[in-house]
């Protein structure tokens, strides 16, 4: 992945920083607002890179911005994907959990499914379409991992109801790659069905990233791409609404019967 060597080069220079003036990892830690071990997570890759951690090293260590002006030069190089806090997290999680009430969660989509979404973005040249997708679709990749993830994700039955004729085919291949990833062993589909009407999930989708560190971190989307968030109250309220979602969800095969259910309507 191309952002990988400026990543680890940000580290690098945070982790020489550090070092040169004299600061332990818990000394520095201190003075960031971050624990001991969150700073050792940042450092050997294990936690995302946050841009609030980086400009808070900037100000302790002095560095007239150096860690947030890489951040913002890889950006200006054309590798933003690789350098949002919550795709390291992704990359780098070993357990995923995913709730999503209008589309199929991007880890899921197949390639005609998330150029479908991609292209309502009318103001996309078709170069750029192609190249959001082939970033969603290579962001699956972390399930080819020797030992990837455990992926949960929950989803409203609605999702795989509407869409209309000219998505008849999109949908149905959609569905089958959905009963399909749904079988292995580390990546579970919950739907929750139509006549829940009602209950905590709805004001919005989110996904929760557990690192090797033990933490976790969540990720809320928005219009205008996504906020990660870390900070142990706001987790706390993101862990309570997940067991809420997953609360209303059915059971993984009663899940799967209704997913094969769904594609007969559209094929």
């Amino acid at each position: 992945m191309e952002g990988e060597p400026t990543a680890e080069l940000i580290r690098a220079q945070l982790r020489r920083l550090r070092v040169n003036a004299e600061l332990s990892q818990e000394e520095f830690g201190k003075l960031v607002h971050f624990s001991g071990s969150q700073v050792s997570a940042v450092e050997l890759g294990q936690r995302p890179l946050d841009r609030f951690f980086l400009k808070r090293a900037d100000e302790v260590l002095g560095t007239g911005g150096l860690l947030t002006s890489l951040l913002k030069l890889a950006e200006r190089d054309g590798q933003p994907s690789w350098f949002r806090p919550w795709l390291e997290a992704e990359r780098q999680a070993q357990q995923l959990r995913c709730y999503q009430p209008t589309l199929i969660p991007g880890l899921l989509q197949t390639d005609n499914y998330a150029r479908a979404v991609i292209r309502t973005n009318g103001t996309l040249s078709d170069e750029e379409v192609d190249k959001r997708v082939a970033v969603r679709i290579d962001r699956q990749a972390i399930f080819s991992r020797p030992t990837p993830p455990e992926f949960v994700a929950v989803i409203e039955e609605a999702v795989l109801r509407r869409v209309d004729e000219d998505f008849r085919g999109v949908m149905a291949q959609q569905i089958t790659w959905l009963i399909e990833r749904a079988g292995l062993p580390n990546i579970s589909v919950h739907l929750i069905p139509t006549e829940v009407s009602m209950h905590v999930g709805l004001t919005g989708p989110f996904t929760l990233a557990r690192g090797v560190d033990g933490g976790w971190i969540g990720h809320l989307e928005n219009h205008l791409g996504g906020v990660v968030i870390d900070s142990d109250d706001e987790m706390a309220i993101l862990l309570s609404r997940w067991e809420g979602v997953r609360n209303e969800a059915l059971s993984r095969r009663q899940s799967i019967e209704l997913m094969k259910e769904a594609v007969t309507s559209w094929t």
